[in-house]
């Protein structure tokens, strides 16, 4: 009996990773640098693991749980409320609808799509602040959190893909 109750909490230890991973590269992303002009320049860490899990296994990232990460997000930026949850789903009902594209395609391909997405998003969020401040905001802190965040995607998603060897197949 306890062989199966230590596999059972293993099974759902799994199962969690994505989300509680997601959980983690939010908090570590508000984390204070103490460097002057590099806090408005942080790369948009959830973002990415929305985009990977959301083509690799949505099953085990469901749209809810995107709604929890971006209103996490939300709450610890101290932004708005509701922009990054919308933009996280967004970008996730993007990637749902084209795994069939991207299904079995090079990291490059993958990148790329990556690239298109991020740079959507960050526009999408760029045009919700700058409508709530009533304000165009400036955009070079997004040009740069883009280029932040496309060029740490490949280490991501190395580390991710480590991750998603040790998950189960949930049916």
């Amino acid at each position: 009996m306890k062989g199966k109750v230590w596999e059972r909490l293993d099974f759902v230890a799994r199962i969690m990773i994505p989300i509680l991973v997601s959980l983690w590269l939010v908090v570590v992303s508000v984390l204070p640098l103490h460097m002057p002009e590099v806090s408005f320049v942080v790369p948009v860490l959830a973002l990415m693991a929305v985009y990977y899990w959301g083509l690799h296994r949505a099953d085990l990232l469901p749209a809810p749980a995107i709604f929890v990460i971006g209103f996490l997000q939300d709450i610890l930026s101290g932004g708005p409320l509701g922009i990054h949850t919308l933009t996280f789903l967004a970008v996730y009902g993007i990637c749902v609808s084209q795994r069939r594209f991207f299904y079995g395609k090079s990291f490059f391909v993958v990148w790329w799509g990556f690239m298109v997405v991020t740079g959507g998003a960050l526009t999408l969020e760029w045009a919700l602040i700058s409508v709530f401040l009533e304000q165009l905001v400036s955009l070079r802190s997004i040009f740069f959190k883009y280029l932040l965040t496309i060029a740490l995607y490949p280490a991501v998603a190395w580390l991710f893909a480590r991750m998603q060897r040790t998950l189960p197949v949930v049916q």
